[in-house]
């Protein structure tokens, strides 16, 4: 025993028994988002899994950094019952901690479409209901709790197999020479490790973009991954990085970030923005007349209704992902990528949006949330844009309407709003957020059976804002502001999807779009390639503004060209940029696949043979990266 055999033996297995469980907990992420996935080969899975231990050895490294520094400590009291002990309180704190947020990932990755990294927590960073929150997550997903603590047992069961014994007598010699190799050799083994293997200068530490190395799909990179290593790994990362791969000359021209409409008219309408919570395009049957869906069902009869008398873009796409993303990225054109702009530490500086345009017109201009002041760092961020008046939960004041998690239902908050708006003198520009189809997913009781159930939890909550909106209509048609006012409508992301057509990669962030104004001529169905950073220059041409602003999207309404395109991010460092003949996977230096534009599923890679188009829309997303961050880092926003 004094050259320390059964320590060793006891760190091989119990470090052992942590890979074992990494790979239970991929298996478990895809078991329980294959239908995101798309993993029908036992094969490709384990491929996958073979893959993934780099990133597994980096994070058991640093998850276990100092159960290992503790057991290989060069002291004769290691081997007794209380040290054990420690290093058994060690060893289940910090695995159990890398256990917990892998199993948050098998429900959460569904809406975040990504690993959940240290930005995780900017979700609930402002909301005043944590506990409510955790409690109904806890609840909702009961049967991964019941999994976890099942684990769990069985891994300390598992540790226990295998024990240290007090060591009576030692060696001096034998003990130091054999301290001196064991702690040289754990350093080393896990220095590799924690690089992700390798010891050589010129090779770096692993990190998230290393995941798309072998996978064809960027999907398949989260399984790859795992999520202890991409919290890390992000962990007091600034994302925001100049860049200086082409000179501003070329930028200006070809990326062209500054927008300038001439407008014959001073006529000045008021504008009223729906950000509507997840209602992504599947559930909108004007949204969906051409695309031969079997079956199809929609969910908003009155927002169908209203597409016959409206501009409908049926082909546009979110440059956001979760709600606190959605603000900046539909009234200032600002896509939010690994971290929201919201929530950076840039967030604070002057920006150009939709609001700064309608300010300078002498607008009055208002946002609207049913949530407690603050949530989602939405007032922090409508006092940065300029917002005049910021309503919320707490100026409601009636919380006999509080869904009991987020806040007010739509219905009587949107009834508050029109009140509110009854107040104001034109012109004014109002932005509302809704709220109710949000998970839980519940509408009041007094509903109960009145909307369509459908297939998802999320569909009854659809035809109830689609109700809602109606009511909201019905009462505002005898309001002064009325006839004078442009209605926009828009989702801050999808959600859960139904259709194959939307589990389909790049669909999963197709996103609604109408325009509606009573008695004019905005009328039809656009089929131009469309995204949130249109939102921006098109109110600003509608609401007749002069002087340049800087926009990356284009107007709708003006610029007839085809020439959009979208971005958006997968997450582990990997964007994509569409346009109507291509979409590209870029890495954020270069071009790492091409895909025909009607093949959203990325199944067939064509970067071998690439033509010029596919190195245009490569050269306009690195472009795009390079104007967004020096922009942002320089205050030019």
């Amino acid at each position: 025993m004094n050259y320390r055999v059964q320590e060793i033996k006891a760190l091989t297995y119990r470090i052992t028994l942590v890979f074992i469980y990494y790979i239970i907990f991929r298996f478990l992420f895809i078991y329980f988002n294959n239908d995101i996935l798309n993993l029908n080969s036992f094969k490709k899975i384990l491929e996958l899994s073979y893959y993934g231990l780099r990133f597994d050895s980096s994070a058991i490294v640093y998850t276990n950094l100092i159960f290992i520094l503790l057991s290989i400590l060069p002291w004769v009291k290691t081997t007794s019952k209380l040290y054990q002990k420690i290093l058994f309180s060690a060893y289940f704190i910090f695995n159990g901690i890398g256990m917990v947020v892998n199993f948050i990932d098998f429900a959460y990755y569904r809406f975040n479409l990504n690993r959940i990294m240290s930005n995780f927590f900017e979700v609930i960073e402002f909301e005043t209901n944590k506990k409510i929150l955790i409690f109904h997550f806890l609840y909702s997903y009961l049967n991964l709790l019941i999994i976890f603590i099942l684990l769990f047992t069985f891994w300390i069961f598992l540790y226990k197999k295998v024990k240290v014994f007090p060591t009576k007598t030692v060696d001096i010699k034998k003990y130091i020479f054999a301290s001196v190799v064991f702690f040289i050799s754990v350093v080393a083994f896990s220095i590799m490790g924690a690089r992700g293997g390798g010891f050589n200068k010129s090779t770096r530490p692993i990190t998230l973009i290393d995941a798309m190395d072998h996978v064809d799909n960027p999907l398949h990179a989260d399984v790859v991954l795992n999520s202890p290593f991409t919290i890390i790994r992000t962990l007091n990362q600034n994302q925001f990085k100049k860049r200086n791969q082409f000179k501003d000359e070329e930028l200006i021209q070809l990326l062209n970030p500054i927008k300038k409409y001439k407008s014959s008219s001073d006529f000045r309408p008021n504008i009223v923005i729906f950000i509507l919570e997840s209602m992504g395009r599947e559930y909108w049957g004007s949204m969906n007349r051409e695309n031969k869906i079997a079956e199809y069902i929609s969910y908003t009869p009155f927002l169908d209704s209203l597409s016959k008398h409206s501009l409908v873009f049926s082909n546009s796409f979110a440059t956001s992902r979760k709600s606190i993303h959605g603000m900046p990225s539909i009234l200032a054109g600002i896509p939010s990528f690994e971290v929201s702009y919201a929530s950076s530490g840039y967030s604070k500086q002057n920006v150009e949006s939709i609001v700064s345009v309608a300010n300078d017109l002498n607008y009055d201009t208002s946002f609207f949330h049913g949530a407690a002041n603050g949530t989602m760092g939405y007032l922090g961020f409508s006092n940065t844009l300029g917002f005049n008046h910021y309503y919320c939960r707490d100026d409601f004041n009636d919380d006999t309407e509080f869904d009991g998690y987020w806040g007010i239902w739509d219905e009587p908050f949107l009834k508050y709003m029109k009140l509110e708006l009854d107040k104001k003198k034109s012109p004014f520009l109002s932005t509302v957020f809704t709220l109710t189809s949000h998970d839980p997913y519940i509408i009041p009781k007094k509903y109960t059976g009145k909307f369509k159930a459908g297939s998802l939890k999320i569909h009854q909550c659809v035809g109830y804002t689609d109700f809602s909106i109606k009511r909201f209509f019905e009462e505002s048609k005898s309001s002064s502001w009325f006839k004078n006012t442009i209605f926009i409508f828009t989702a801050d992301h999808g959600n859960q999807t139904f259709y194959p057509f939307y589990k389909k990669t790049i669909n999963r962030f197709a996103n609604p779009l109408m325009i509606y104004r009573p008695e004019s001529d905005l009328i039809g169905v656009d089929k131009r390639l469309t995204s949130h950073m249109d939102i921006y220059p098109t109110v600003a041409d509608l609401i007749g503004y002069k002087k340049p602003f800087r926009s990356w999207g284009r107007s709708l309404i003006s610029e007839k060209d085809d020439k959009s395109y979208v971005i958006n991010y997968f997450g582990g460092g990997v964007y994509f940029i569409m346009n109507d003949k291509y979409i590209c996977i870029h890495d954020g230096k270069k071009a790492t696949g091409f895909y025909n534009v009607e093949d959203k599923n990325l199944d067939k890679n064509l970067i071998e043979n690439r033509n010029e188009s596919m190195n245009e829309i490569e050269k306009k997303g690195s472009m795009f990266l390079q104007d967004y961050f020096n922009r942002i880092i320089s205050g030019k926003m």
